[in-house]
């Protein structure tokens, strides 16, 4: 699949998709009404199908990623408590620091490695009032995230989310899953949807990536949460009105798009596997179990190596000074990874 404009590699992100003919088709042809007054035909179906892939109650359609994770913060703590989440989360890192900010909350770190918590550290984690002499917060809330974007794009063992899921409701958490590439997950683990997220009281999915609608994402949970969400979804000024336009855009995007995610996992892998015999280059493999690859610049730094690859027609995005990373989506051809792999040996 192609269908994007101009002659460029685009591999910065799976963010840069844009709508396929038929998803515009879809789109054009959507069944619309006032979201903001619940009456909108088409959010109300895109709602209620990701709820059942999910096996939960209740979804709500927000704008973005960023968006949905926020009002799940907000919507399951209150002001002054905490949540705990990874070192390299997407919540933490790359939110513009929001759950501060917008939920007033603290937060508490995990290590791993790729980017993924275990229940252990998780327990080591979780702090509570009861018992500090009130030095504490209390935690009431544990994020995970599943594809881990700066883990490489690795995908969480069944066994570990559980377990995370597990310790959480054991010390009166809730337990909140960034799922903005779920279905990458889904595809790269052979775990079904509802299963993996079986242990989870709200999960946030992304349409706009992997899937390639143009924008929105869907917080799904039980009734009482979603509920709280609406509100939040108001307060932060995501309520969106004729919004069935884009929500056709992710029905489309789940119907046709879920189980191709998986040439863009061979096409990650293969990118990966022929860097990583490059003199100038590091990959760690074993990392690369999605649709990212995570390139370690061993000579020169991340800009250097950016600069050289976009006069060749490939664009990647800059992680730290040293890494770069690309990123395989639905408009990334075997051929322009071909062309990738000739631009990173023309790069050493």
């Amino acid at each position: 699949m192609r269908d994007y404009p101009g002659d460029r590699v685009d591999l910065r992100s799976d963010t840069v998709t844009q709508p396929t003919p038929p998803m515009r088709e879809a789109m054009s042809k959507a069944a619309v009404g006032d979201d903001v007054w619940g009456d909108d035909p088409t959010v109300i179906q895109l709602q209620e199908m990701v709820a059942g892939m999910l096996g939960k109650e209740a979804a709500l359609f927000v704008p973005s990623g960023t968006m949905s994770n926020n009002i799940a913060i907000k919507s399951q703590t209150n002001h002054g408590d905490e949540i705990v989440t990874h070192r390299k989360s997407h919540i933490y890192l790359w939110e513009s620091g929001a759950y501060a900010s917008l939920a007033g909350c603290s937060i508490s770190l995990v290590d791993g490695d790729w980017g993924q918590m275990s229940p252990e550290g998780v327990q080591n984690a979780i702090r509570k009032t009861a018992g500090s002499n009130s030095h504490f917060p209390d935690c009431k809330l544990v994020c995970a995230e599943n594809t881990a974007n700066v883990g490489g794009g690795s995908i969480y063992q069944q066994e570990a989310l559980d377990g995370i899921c597990k310790v959480a409701h054991e010390n009166d958490c809730r337990a909140h899953l960034d799922g903005a590439r779920l279905f990458n997950a889904v595809i790269g683990s052979g775990t079904g949807p509802a299963r993996m997220v079986r242990d989870f009281d709200t999960i946030s999915v992304c349409l706009s990536k992997g899937l390639g609608a143009p924008v929105g994402s869907v917080l799904v949970g039980d009734r009482e949460t979603i509920s709280r969400s609406h509100r939040w979804r108001k307060t932060f000024g995501g309520g969106m009105r004729q919004s069935g336009i884009l929500a056709a855009a992710g029905i489309h995007a789940l119907e046709n798009n879920i189980e191709r995610l998986s040439e863009d996992h061979i096409r990650a892998s293969r990118l990966a596997e022929a860097i990583s015999r490059m003199s100038s280059f590091s990959v760690e493999l074993e990392g690369v179990q999605s649709n990212m690859v995570y390139v370690q610049c061993d000579e020169g730094s991340a800009k250097e190596v950016a600069n050289r690859l976009a006069s060749r027609g490939v664009d990647v995005s800059e992680e730290t000074d040293s890494i770069v990373r690309a990123v395989t989506h639905l408009h990334i051809t075997d051929e322009d990874i071909d062309r990738a792999i000739e631009a990173f040996e023309a790069s050493q």
